[in-house]
């Protein structure tokens, strides 16, 4: 009997097919995910909800296992602020506490936040929109840190050398379904009120993503990022001069002339976590003292 012989594969060169099928599931989760978005029903405050849920799974599948994604939670930080409340925040959980959390009241510290997303279907009140937005951006975050690294501690405040952090914000995005104008106005900090904006447009199944294009290179994005707080620019601060030439746009995939929306986001949205890279340590020793510093006035 004649041995029939195995064909091996070449494994120097490309595998074509199983990246060409990569390439269709996107396209064929975007346009699931769109449908489930549009899902009918006469209970109007049971489907807000279900988008919510529906739009949390789309950040679970793209944003890395370090992260975690809470609904409905509100950001505080330690000058005692508190942000509107925040649909989906997705955040680092490593070494920042929950501020509080009791059953389904959720209050995280700015320093953990990461990614703070508004989900709206087809209202898009300008002025909620921005005051979400203010509410967010006006938290500010603290160096008042101590903690243990690899043969020392680092303490925040020390500017000994150019820090490569100096004050952390969270993206914002907004996931919608309408497909009106919306005015990415700049807020009182100089920054836009969204850094991407997510609509899911009914009629050809594919997310049309648009991000803020105030920012044209990762350098940009690593300094609002990063050094979010303008008070502090008088520190020498490192300026990520090495990536003032790679842009957010180079990250876009196309395929048959079609935009990959949700690859495209996945890849662009884990490159500017990967530029915060971890939230600032924790300063326990701030939040100690605004609780402290409002006891005093008693607790009624």
């Amino acid at each position: 009997m004649k041995k029939t012989e195995t064909k091996t594969r070449d494994y120097t060169l490309p595998d074509p097919k199983t990246i060409k099928n990569i390439l269709k599931n996107y396209i064929q989760n975007e346009k699931a995910l769109i449908d489930q978005l549009y899902f009918e029903t006469s209970h109007g405050p049971t489907i807000g909800g279900f988008r919510e849920d529906i739009w949390r799974e789309m950040f679970e599948q793209i944003v890395p296992k370090k992260f975690v994604i809470e609904q409905s939670v509100f950001i505080i930080d330690s000058a005692g602020r508190v942000s509107n409340e925040v649909d989906l925040a997705i955040f680092d959980e490593t070494y920042t506490p929950y501020i509080f959390r009791y059953g389904r009241l959720k209050f995280l510290p700015i320093e953990a936040v990461a990614v703070a997303v508004e989900c709206k279907s087809s209202s898009m009140d300008q002025e909620k929109l921005k005051n979400w937005a203010e509410s967010v951006a006006a938290l500010k975050t603290s160096q008042e840190s101590y903690t243990r690294m690899h043969g020392y501690v680092a303490i925040g405040k020390d500017n000994s050398k150019p820090p490569t952090q100096t004050a952390t914000r969270p993206l914002r995005i907004l996931c919608c379904l309408n497909e009106k104008n919306l005015q990415n106005k700049s807020l009182d900090s100089g920054e836009k009120l969204f850094d991407f904006v997510i609509r899911a447009p009914q009629e050809n199944g594919n997310l049309r993503i648009e991000v803020d294009d105030s920012k044209d290179s990762l350098q940009c994005w690593y300094k609002a990022l990063n050094h979010a707080d303008k008070e502090q620019q008088c520190v020498v601060i490192n300026e990520g001069s090495e990536i003032k030439d790679v842009k957010l746009e180079e990250y876009q995939v196309n395929c048959a002339g079609q935009s990959v929306s949700l690859l495209a986001f996945n890849l662009q949205l884990n490159q500017l976590l990967m530029l915060i890279n971890n939230p600032l340590l924790f300063p326990h020793k701030a939040y100690a003292k605004m609780f402290d510093d409002f006891a005093k006035g008693g607790l009624k």
